[in-house]
């Protein structure tokens, strides 16, 4: 069956934070109307997400559907591996910088762009892997403009679950978290277990009180597991 599809612009911002031109992916759906607000999602690994992940054809099956509500979604993405490394990971030499441009520079200039509703119940961030840590991060150091998170088998060590432990009491997250069964030896990641500390997380997680969606996919950390997720996870954030 087909839908309506929305279009895919490029799009680049000068970030002083980070001393260059970041280049963006910015999906605008089918109905788009620039008098009409729309939810926001920003997604870091975003090139993966759109080619590997289908997230845009999501998108348009599910705002036809009327199961989720006109989004724009903004994409980041990384270079090359050590350039991922260095703005993804917690020990990153640009990690700070990149978590920094994500809340003081692009969301002001999405909102400057774009008719998006400024509300943090509308924003959502979305990553896989060391993405989904930086988005997690993000939120967390900037709760005032995001509440949702969508993680796919996120990097988890201890700096991470202190983080979690530590947030104020009194600010609120949505989040869908899933990671593989087979995780537990990742090959790509030193042979790290990605399985133990996620649950760690969860729990973490529950014992915050935040809502929370959780799940164990029968598969190892790859896209060929994460792909047939993703659809879930825009009608369980967006339900």
């Amino acid at each position: 069956m087909s839908f309506p599809r929305g279009k895919i612009y490029d799009a680049n911002i000068e970030s002083r934070q980070l001393q260059e031109n970041i280049p963006l992916l910015v999906y605008l759906p089918a109905a788009f109307s620039p008098s009409e607000k729309h939810s926001l999602i920003v997604v870091q690994d975003g090139k993966d997400y759109f080619q590997l992940g289908k997230l845009t054809r999501y998108a348009d099956e599910l705002i036809e559907q009327g199961l989720l509500e006109k989004t724009i979604i903004v994409a980041t993405h990384y270079k090359d591996i050590p350039d991922r490394r260095k703005k993804y990971h917690p020990s990153g030499e640009e990690n700070s910088s990149f978590m920094t441009f994500l809340g003081k520079e692009l969301i002001p200039w999405i909102d400057q762009k774009y008719p998006t509703y400024t509300q943090r119940e509308k924003r959502t961030l979305m990553g896989d892997s060391l993405a989904g840590t930086v988005s997690l991060r993000t939120a967390m150091h900037y709760p005032e403009l995001f509440k949702n998170i969508i993680l796919h088998s996120p990097y988890v060590n201890q700096e991470i679950l202190n983080e979690v432990q530590t947030a104020p009491p009194s600010v609120q997250f949505k989040i869908y978290q899933v990671v593989g069964t087979e995780e537990t030896v990742v090959k790509i990641s030193n042979n790290r277990d990605f399985l133990t500390p996620n649950r760690e997380l969860h729990q973490l997680f529950i014992e915050k009180g935040y809502e929370t969606f959780y799940d164990e996919f029968n598969g190892g950390h790859s896209w060929k597991y994460w792909q047939p997720d993703v659809k879930r996870a825009l009608q369980t954030m967006f339900s």
